[in-house]
């Protein structure tokens, strides 16, 4: 499938995770990025991708055969109970505990959630609490 249109954000282009395990993975990602509002795009049988994010098994050419080891990895998320409810697909799909949902000391109103993913890394829900954002994403056509 080849991609016309990306969005993009402030600071990372993307991030790839070399998995031990792709279908577990892929199960664990497609379920808790829905919860998020962000599509799966299957484009192979050892990789999928999600806007910033590339998921790959060992196998992929990519990958040169070496598993990435463990990232904290944070997604955004639109309000507390998408926190929530990223929390707990995250669990009812190889997600381990790493933090249940509710408020951190970073910053006033910093509500974030953290699991483990089928690999061990550390993947977080963030609400930063209400705040207007200039634009949604930033859109490259092809």
């Amino acid at each position: 499938m080849e991609a016309n249109q990306l969005h993009r954000g402030r600071l990372i282009d993307h991030i790839q995770l070399v998995v031990a395990d792709l279908a577990a993975s892929r199960d664990f990602y497609t379920a808790v990025l829905a919860v998020l509002d962000i599509p799966i795009v299957d484009t192979a049988h050892d990789f999928f991708w999600a806007d910033e994010l590339v998921v790959s098994s060992a196998d992929s050419p990519a990958a040169l055969g070496v598993l990435t080891g463990r990232h904290h990895l944070a997604f955004q998320a639109k309000d507390r109970a998408t926190v929530d409810a990223f929390y707990r697909v995250a669990l009812a799909h190889g997600g381990r505990d790493n933090g249940a949902p509710g408020e951190r000391s970073y910053h006033p109103g910093y509500y974030a959630a953290f699991v483990l993913d089928p690999d061990g890394n550390n993947i977080e829900a963030v609400f930063h609490g209400a705040a207007k954002r200039s634009v949604t994403s930033v859109v490259i056509d092809f």
